[in-house]
């Protein structure tokens, strides 16, 4: 028999909801009510607070699961790094996504904030990336393609020649790209075999998207990727300097420059958004 609503705590009965959501990816209003034993305008708070921390997505019919990244070296490393950075950049990103649109969406982690938001979007998504893939795996109004390939077991990518054959098969509107480094010559990553597979993305989509923060600009790192003009657009942080603004618009680049309401400190180098653990090395 289920617990009543008088024998746990609030913040027990939401942990509930979490474990239940997070086994499924997704569950009805009707499931909660009946296997807490709770009122539905009692889940409906709960599920209103949960999503305010970003923990689940309320979508018509139900609540799909978008809590914390997963259990990986590259998230468990990078996603508390500039986490108010990628967030805010991730709410300016997905205004430029429709509902219908095709996306191709890589596994950097500001790349993962994106999709956390875009999971009760109708859309069809394709991406080379498991944890992305499990965001869109159980949504009921979302179409999703996943890139076959090696899977480099810090990230959960798939990248290398089975991926870079498959996405040359596919076409999409637009392809949302996170780097660990800009500079002047363009945009880098520090993983050989992601940067041939990010090429082979481009190539695929529209329209390109990076979404980088502040940190990562005047900087290189291992692979370039491409120049700066070869993309539709870049989102970063209001952090990044009048100098970089100038440049990236210089080069008939459109900028969306995403407010940052709280930011952290950051004890650390942030380690950039590529699988390898070197910092980007500052260039000049």
């Amino acid at each position: 028999m289920p617990p009543s609503q008088s024998t746990l705590t609030v913040q027990e009965r939401r942990q509930q909801i979490l474990e239940l959501i997070r086994a499924r990816h997704f569950a009805t209003l009707d499931e909660l009510t009946e296997v807490l034993g709770v009122s539905e305008s009692t889940v409906r708070r709960d599920l209103e607070a949960l999503e305010e921390e970003g923990e689940a997505h309320r979508i018509h019919g139900g609540v799909l699961y978008t809590g914390s990244s997963p259990k990986l070296p590259h998230f468990e490393m990078r996603q508390p790094m500039r986490w108010a950075e990628k967030k805010a950049i991730a709410r300016t990103a997905v205004e430029l996504i429709q509902p219908g649109d095709s996306i191709l969406l890589d596994g950097g982690s500001t790349t993962y904030e994106v999709a956390r938001l875009l999971t009760g979007v109708p859309l069809h998504v394709v991406t080379n990336s498991l944890p992305v893939a499990n965001l869109f795996a159980s949504s009921p109004i979302s179409d999703l393609v996943f890139l076959g390939g090696s899977i480099c077991p810090r990230s959960g990518v798939a990248q290398g020649p089975l991926a870079d054959a498959m996405i040359g098969s596919l076409r999409v509107r637009k392809a949302i790209l996170s780097v660990a480094a800009v500079n002047e010559q363009g945009f880098f990553n520090n993983n050989v075999l992601l940067v041939g597979t990010e090429r082979r993305m481009m190539e695929a989509a529209d329209e390109v998207i990076v979404v980088a923060d502040s940190s990562k600009f005047g900087h290189c790192s291992l692979t370039h990727l491409c120049p700066l003009d070869a993309v539709r657009y870049v989102v970063s942080d209001d952090g990044l300097s009048a100098d970089w603004r100038t440049k990236i618009e210089s080069a008939g680049v459109r900028l969306l420059v995403a407010a940052v309401q709280e930011r952290q400190a950051i004890p650390v180098a942030d380690l950039g958004d590529g699988e390898s653990v070197d910092a980007p090395v500052r260039s000049g």
